[in-house]
């Protein structure tokens, strides 16, 4: 018909369903004057939707349920479907209404300009609008739909949740209502299919293949390699020489059908007709480069970032909001921040938790206005209340608009840290002052 389909929502709607066949069946249907779910093509493309979802569920109703429902109950069902289990999908003709799309337009571009990102893409904000007016419907009955992927989409994608947040925040406060974690997921979602493909380009390996003539092996071997790996390595030269001079290879990696003369992390030697094992060691290479890259990039930058006036063991704190306004102070003594970011960190924490793992919270302000990044943490022995989970380690992080660039390392590769229990483990085992915890952080980054 033209949807796409929550999934997670199907049962709801089953359940309706079900409950509805069963009122119908003892002979209490709903009563035209009963109040529904939604009004019929409220936010859909008018009554030809509501019509041929009604015809579908009648015939599914009176195949998979024995029940002949009435249109009220009928019409009651369409709707909680419309609003809840299906979007239309991508055709050019089905848009939102203009100012749910103008909405949804501004906080895209507030948001791709403030994290660095380009979402402002035509067809996602498009689907972005469909989705967002839906939310508004559901938000107006207090029908929120479940997303049991909210918890595992923070702590694996911090960074996609947390541009969703900043979505959600602009459009709730344009739209007048408040979103909960769940929903945010659903938002979170949509962000990370569009920036997967940019996040794909961006973490390109580069590889030289060493490969000595004979006949087209190496044109064998660079065909088979871009196509089992052509996405994630980029190979930029082919060298088939039988004594190359090795030293000369800038590449991230090499692809090396001979030994080298010095075996080390970068070259992979192959066989000379690619097998599926080989396939997989590149791989694990390429993992491993990327890895690499990232946290020397994120080692150059702790570096700045921490300071032994900044250190709490113990957090002395009872309550989010206390601890938050306790890591501030040192923030806000030497004029980093002031106190509105504390106040503005606040309320962030109130829109939607950073325990980004079971461990680990990242409190902050969605705007960076602090004169320059800084990280303030502290361990809380035996643990504190945040979120509905007890966490044992808090940074709040300052970020500054001179330093936005850095947000998305600084970010994910914290949580990738401290979301890791056994790093945690011994960050809280050695960290008992200030040096103790830089040298087990780095340790726990390499």
């Amino acid at each position: 018909m033209g949807y796409y389909v929550n999934e997670f929502a199907c049962a709801d709607a089953a359940l309706h369903a079900a409950i509805a066949s069963d009122r119908a069946a003892q002979g209490r249907p709903l009563e035209p004057s009963a109040p529904a779910d939604a009004e019929p093509g409220d936010s859909f493309e008018g009554r030809e939707d509501m019509s041929r979802v009604v015809d579908l569920l009648r015939d599914l109703c009176s195949e998979h349920l024995s029940s002949d429902l009435g249109p009220s109950d009928l019409e009651h069902l369409a709707s909680l479907t419309l609003t809840r289990v299906v979007a239309p999908a991508g055709s050019e003709t089905v848009r939102a209404d203009p100012h749910v799309e103008e909405v949804v337009s501004a906080a895209v571009g507030r948001v791709s300009r403030c994290y660095m990102v380009d979402l402002e893409d035509p067809a996602f904000t498009r689907r972005l609008s469909l989705h967002v007016q839906n939310l508004r419907l559901r938000a107006q009955q207090q029908a929120w739909s479940r997303n049991p992927m909210t918890q595992s989409l923070k702590a694996s994608y911090p960074m996609v949740f947390e541009i969703a947040v900043a979505l959600a925040s602009d459009i709730s406060e344009s739209l007048d209502f408040h979103l909960p974690d769940d929903e945010i997921g659903y938002l979170a979602m949509h962000v990370g299919g569009r920036l997967e493909a940019e996040r794909r380009a961006e973490t390109t390996i580069t590889a030289t293949i060493v490969s000595p003539g004979y006949y087209d092996l190496n044109e064998l071997l660079r065909s088979r390699i871009d196509e089992t790996l052509g996405s994630s390595v980029d190979v930029v030269s082919v060298e088939t020489g039988i004594d190359p001079d090795w030293s000369s290879f800038d590449t991230d990696l090499i692809l090396s059908t001979v030994p080298p003369p010095s075996p080390n992390e970068r070259t992979v030697t192959l066989a000379p007709f690619l097998t599926q094992n080989d396939v997989e060691r590149v791989a694990a290479a390429v993992a491993r480069v990327r890895r690499t890259r990232r946290l020397a990039e994120l080692r150059t930058k702790l570096r700045r970032y921490f300071s032994p006036d900044a250190f709490f063991r113990p957090l002395e704190a009872s309550t989010e909001e206390e601890a938050i306004r306790m890591l501030g102070e040192p923030l806000v003594e030497r004029g980093i921040i002031d106190a509105s970011y504390v106040d503005a960190s606040v309320a962030r924490e109130q829109m939607s938790s950073t325990a980004f793992t079971d461990s680990f919270a990242v409190p902050h302000a969605m705007d960076m206005t602090s004169t320059r990044t800084a990280i303030s943490f502290g361990i809380a022995e035996g643990g504190l209340p945040w979120g509905g989970q007890r966490i044992q380690a808090v940074a709040l992080v300052a970020f500054s608009e001179a330093e936005r660039d850095a947000f998305q390392t600084i970010f994910e590769q914290l949580v990738e840290v401290f979301g890791d229990r056994k790093s945690l483990q011994r960050i809280l085992q050695r960290g008992r002052d200030f040096p103790g915890f830089v040298d087990a952080l780095a340790q726990a980054l390499e």
